[in-house]
């Protein structure tokens, strides 16, 4: 059977597809248009795809051999589900594996963020370090804020067992509440209102999928009902933030900063937060380890071998939705 990779990718899954099939490669940015990817679909079986590849409606119609399309990430915002399903594709993605890099990366924002290391490791680079001054780039400690987390999946929670580290009292808001013995282990506190949880919490931390109800969850009014003191992280999907609205928060003071390492229109960013101060920018690498990407590669090949193999769906434990 005929396998596409939209590009390479790091770990041995490439290398696990081809001892098995025949495996066609993309090159780095080849298949970010639909009409590219309708033109050469029809001659595949299964797709392995990236978040920036286009999987509508109009791919998977064109794809009359599909039978899996795999993602090589935890979301699937890029695909039609609802188109795939219709057709009978299966779709999965490779959740689990990139869950404590993705927390690592949102704390390594915090911190960056909290601390102003950007801005003083520019100044020490540039030849302006001219010794210890107590006014020097002061920061915001963690140690005893309220860090609010939107979203207690598997990644949200990563990050709530960095912030008990910290010391940090954590709360939390979802669309459902976690059991009462969840809770004492992470010592959070249900915040039932987001709006609630903006006004109250020192650091904002989101970790919720792109849905129409997430789309800009953060906006110009709940950046304005956030702390001037406050510090939001983006590690989840760009859309969900509102970055001409966060932009013009940060460059009128109204907050005290951001870290993003996930953006709007990817790979554009709005150009107002590449000029706003104390706003930590990453180009979307929180899961960006040997041993993660490595994990992803090697899972996103697994689905797909499962299906072509006959396995029953019920036996690949990362499918976004189990068939009727």
């Amino acid at each position: 059977m005929r396998i596409l990779v939209t590009e390479k990718i790091p770990g041995k899954g490439i290398e696990l597809l081809s001892a098995r099939h025949s495996v066609t490669v993309g090159q780095r940015g080849e298949f970010d248009h639909e009409a590219r990817l309708v033109d050469v679909i029809p001659s595949y079986d299964a797709l392995l795809s990236l978040l920036s590849n286009p999987v509508t409606e109009k791919v998977l119609e064109a794809g009359k051999k599909l039978r899996i399309v795999s993602n090589y990430a935890v979301g699937f915002n890029n695909i039609d589900v609802e188109a795939a399903k219709k057709r009978g594709v299966l779709v999965s993605n490779t959740p689990d594996v990139l869950t404590e890099a993705t927390a690592d990366c949102a704390f390594v924002l915090l911190l960056n963020a909290a601390r102003h290391t950007r801005a003083a490791e520019d100044n020490l680079r540039s030849g302006n370090f001219e010794g210890w001054d107590p006014f020097g780039f002061l920061g915001h400690e963690l140690y005893g804020k309220k860090t609010g987390i939107v979203g207690m999946g598997r990644i949200g929670r990563a990050f709530a067992r960095r912030a008990l580290g910290f010391g940090m009292n954590i709360l939390y808001h979802d669309v459902r509440r976690l059991k009462p013995e969840t809770e004492k282990k992470f010592q959070a506190t249900w915040v039932e209102s987001m709006d609630k949880l903006v006004k109250e919490c020192d650091f904002l931390s989101l970790h919720c999928p792109l849905t129409p109800e997430t789309r800009h969850l953060i906006n110009k009014k709940r950046l304005g009902m956030m702390k001037s003191s406050a510090i939001l992280i983006n590690t989840s999907r760009g859309p969900v933030v509102d970055e001409a609205a966060l932009a013009a928060a940060l460059l009128e003071n109204r907050i005290a900063g951001a870290g993003l390492d996930v953006f709007e229109e990817e790979p554009v960013v709005h150009p107002d937060l590449l000029i706003a101060p104390n706003c930590v920018l990453l180009p979307h690498i929180a899961s960006a380890t040997h041993e993660t990407r490595g994990k992803m590669s090697v899972l996103a090949a697994s689905s797909i071998l499962s299906h072509l193999d006959g396995k029953p769906a019920d036996s690949i434990p990362n499918l976004v939705y189990q068939p009727d």
